[in-house]
């Protein structure tokens, strides 16, 4: 068959990728079932070689490979994610991309059956500044945070590594800028984005995928708090016609009313037919707000992190759990919840964990943050569908919001 193909190839002009069309025509795809009436929120599916996504959803960071101090048995029947996270800089550093490729991809390495998406490394240029120094023509250099060694990321090794991790959706490298970021800073940033974002579309053309499906890729919206520069930058992602568009540069310390603007910006001038990508927001508060402008796709660190130092989400509002005022309390956890963990343990019994520094109460509380945080967005898509997402909306955010 290989044989074939190249006979058809050279007298033919026919690519081997065309001869062997079917196992590359799993593309993303992505439909909505409905659209709100009083707002721009939306309900649909995206489609993977590695399954369906059911939008709005939230997304399990797992930086590493892992979701922290979870099983991925929890992730999959507990949480009920649909699609989780690896990050490209830190899978690169470790385990690399020898024994990522050794082994057959993301997927494999950690058994994770269901959508991958890779974050670029492009936040780790804001958040490992004192570590990094940027050439806007050859890429990032990079000190690594494990042994002091240098390396360059530049878009093409980026999209090599993304390759390699095999995930469904891979993010274009960029450079997510801090805030406060002064005007001619960040126009100078967002035009170095755009062009790194070329040199991704043209590497990716250039190469295929490792493991026998298709990779889609999704540029990132920059540009700061400046809206001619978010228009001007939408400009430039469109002009690639990629098949999902993400937002960055948001939840880097900009006051919560200014990230919501950004949004409302982006989502207006984005195409209606393709997902939209809000990267690193936020709190359950904040998904509900940027759902109702439209927004498809959400990650955050919160609800792990949060849930590893005693902080908890609920439907009734959030928990400091190492308050003395848990000490005596043997309600569940969230009596609203049909997690087994929130049936199974109380509050008091929590709170004992975290005080005493038991491993399982930063487990509890991930895998309770997690849970709610996925039904957060499930309950958003169903209210969607039923035309009752705005009024639910106006009745669960003050709830949401509050600290118990």
């Amino acid at each position: 068959m290989v044989g074939l193909g190249l006979v058809l190839q050279k007298y033919f002009f026919i690519s081997i990728k065309d001869v062997f069309l079917p196992q590359f025509t799993n593309k993303m795809k992505f439909i909505i079932d409905k659209k709100d009436e009083k707002s721009r929120a939306r309900a649909g599916v995206i489609t993977t070689a590695h399954g369906q996504i059911e939008t709005p959803i939230f997304m399990p960071v797992g930086t590493l490979g892992a979701v922290k101090a979870l099983h991925m048995k929890n992730v999959r029947e507990d949480v009920k994610a649909q699609i989780i996270l690896g990050n490209t800089y830190h899978l690169y550093m470790r385990p690399g991309t020898d024994i990522l490729r050794e082994v057959g991809g993301l997927h494999k390495f950690n058994g994770w059956d269901k959508p991958i998406l890779t974050d670029s490394g492009g936040f780790q240029v804001f958040s490992l500044s004192h570590r990094r120094k940027i050439n806007p023509e050859e890429g990032v250099w990079f000190q690594s945070h494990i042994d002091g060694s240098k390396h360059l990321f530049s878009p093409e090794k980026v999209m090599d590594i993304e390759r390699a991790i095999g995930a469904d959706i891979i993010m274009a490298f960029d450079e997510c800028i801090p805030y406060p970021c002064d005007y001619q800073y960040a126009k100078k940033s967002m035009e170095t984005t755009f062009k790194w974002l070329k040199r991704c579309v043209k590497r990716l053309d250039e190469t295929e995928p490792y493991y026998g499906y298709e990779q889609t890729l999704f540029p990132i919206v920059q540009g700061g708090i400046y809206h001619d520069l978010r228009l001007r930058s939408i400009e430039h992602v469109l002009s690639m016609n990629c098949d999902g568009n993400a937002i960055g540069g948001v939840a880097v310390g900009e006051p919560t009313e200014e990230m919501y603007e950004i949004a409302d910006l982006c989502c207006q001038a984005l195409p209606e037919d393709k997902p939209r990508y809000l990267m690193g927001v936020g709190t359950p508060a904040n998904i509900i707000e940027n759902i109702s402008l439209g927004v498809d796709m959400f990650d955050c660190v919160m609800p792990t992190r949060n849930g590893r130092n005693g902080m908890i989400f609920t439907w009734e509002g959030m928990m400091n759990m190492r308050n003395e005022k848990w000490k005596d309390d043997f309600s569940p956890i969230d009596a609203n919840s049909d997690l087994f963990a929130d049936k199974e343990y109380s509050r008091a019994y929590l709170r004992h964990m975290y005080v005493s520094d038991e491993i399982l109460g930063p487990m509890i509380g991930s895998l309770h943050n997690l849970h709610f945080y996925l039904d957060l967005v499930k309950t958003a898509r169903k209210k969607i569908l039923e035309g009752t997402f705005a009024t639910w909306k106006d009745e669960i955010l003050p709830k949401i919001s509050r600290k118990l």
